[in-house]
């Protein structure tokens, strides 16, 4: 892995600040990931870490943090605070920055990218597409109230990331969502994963690995194909 380093920083939002870690690579980076947590946990978590310093191996800027709250308009909110603060960074100048997310961060992705492409201001162009990983379709065994409604208005890419048991994102319902969106979209299933990405008789780093690997490739191919 070429060297990166780890940067942390608090980031105003209303009246407090949040939690957040800049995963910097070497090489000046041109394109940035922000990227948040599920419902539980932090900017910590196991998963979030991994794809933070294998994307930041990999050239691209990575900033990670956390936001406590089960309130998916307010971790929205708090995802555009950060959004907002990586575009007027001074130490970064991005050309563009995905927005990426894992369960109930990922809705709060959806629903930020959603917000702004309705919006007159040009954050639309600096967002490049949506990267969800484990998003949470449905409640556990209610699969009649889906949470789509984000998913069918977005124009940018979208990549999925979901495992095939998820108890939160039944395969069928989502491939039925996905084949009525109207953005770029690609679902990678993990073979026998549940929401939390666990797979029976596989080891968490080798998961993880699959997992990172899927990201930075579309990331790559989404990046080459805008600038061709």
């Amino acid at each position: 892995m070429s060297g990166q380093v780890e940067v942390k920083v608090k980031i105003p939002f209303g009246n407090k600040y949040l939690d957040a870690v800049f995963s910097v690579p070497e090489k000046k980076p041109i394109y940035g990931v922000i990227l948040t947590h599920g419902a539980g946990g932090d900017m910590n978590f196991p998963h979030l870490v991994s794809l933070a310093a294998y994307l930041a191996s990999h050239g691209v800027l990575c900033l990670r943090f956390t936001c406590k709250g089960l309130n998916v308009a307010y971790r929205a909110k708090a995802f555009k605070a950060v959004v907002e603060y990586l575009k007027l960074s001074d130490d970064y100048k991005l050309s563009g920055v995905f927005l990426a997310g894992r369960s109930m961060g990922s809705r709060a992705a959806a629903s930020v990218i959603r917000q702004l492409s309705q919006g007159d201001d040009d954050d639309d162009s600096f967002i490049q597409g949506l990267v969800c990983l484990s998003y949470p379709l449905h409640r556990p065994k209610l699969q009649s109230k889906l949470r789509d409604e984000d998913l069918l208005l977005i124009r940018c890419p979208v990549l999925f990331v979901s495992g095939s048991a998820d108890e939160m994102c039944e395969k069928q319902l989502l491939e039925g969502v996905v084949s009525k969106m109207k953005a770029p979209k690609k679902i990678h299933w993990i073979d026998e994963a549940n929401h939390g990405m666990a797979v029976k008789g596989r080891t968490t780093n080798d998961v993880m690995e699959e997992i990172n690997e899927q990201v930075f490739s579309w990331l790559r191919e989404n990046v080459q194909l805008q600038h061709k």
